[in-house]
């Protein structure tokens, strides 16, 4: 039996039966369900969405057995903010559905410090050379997004809800 790792998904409300089919199809690695393994990241994540919705924020977190997954699942791991990684952030934020090929894509976040970047790169502001110049000095965080509802099922596991605020 393999190891699980905890992971975190920011929310309002518990999430204990995660959905696929409910995330939006322009987002950094296309629709599905996004978490990420760095709990500091969770907690600002769940604080800023609570803070945006008027309400508490939530701390769902699961145990992901991600060894197994890697066995049988189209897995696509982006190990820092590259060329691949801005050509495949871009493409799904134009809509284009390049996500369809992966049931697990992980790697950095288009978070406030990176959008103005990929922002200038999309409007043809600055070169594919000059965005990952500026990119390439940012700590990554990570992301991870689960597309297929079978492989969700299947790996994740939910463990508990943790109300973070009021």
């Amino acid at each position: 039996m393999s190891d699980k790792m905890e992971i975190y998904h920011a929310a309002t409300e518990p999430v204990a039966t995660p959905l696929c089919s409910v995330g939006r199809k322009n987002l950094d690695f296309g629709p599905g369900f996004y978490m990420t393994d760095i709990y500091v990241q969770a907690v600002m994540w769940a604080n800023r969405r609570a803070a945006e919705r008027q309400k508490s924020a939530i701390l769902d977190v699961y145990l992901l057995d991600r060894e197994s997954l890697f066995k049988e699942a189209r897995i696509k791991v982006f190990g820092s903010y590259d060329n691949e990684w801005l050509n495949y952030i871009v493409a799904c934020r134009k809509g284009e559905p390049v996500w369809q090929d992966y049931d697990y894509i992980e790697g950095g976040v288009v978070n406030d410090r990176v959008i103005d970047t990929v922002n200038l790169f999309i409007n043809g502001l600055i070169s594919e050379e000059g965005a990952i110049r500026r990119l390439r000095y940012l700590k990554p965080n990570n992301q991870i997004c689960i597309l297929n509802q079978e492989i969700l099922d299947r790996h994740l596991i939910f463990n508990e809800a943790i109300k973070l605020s009021e």
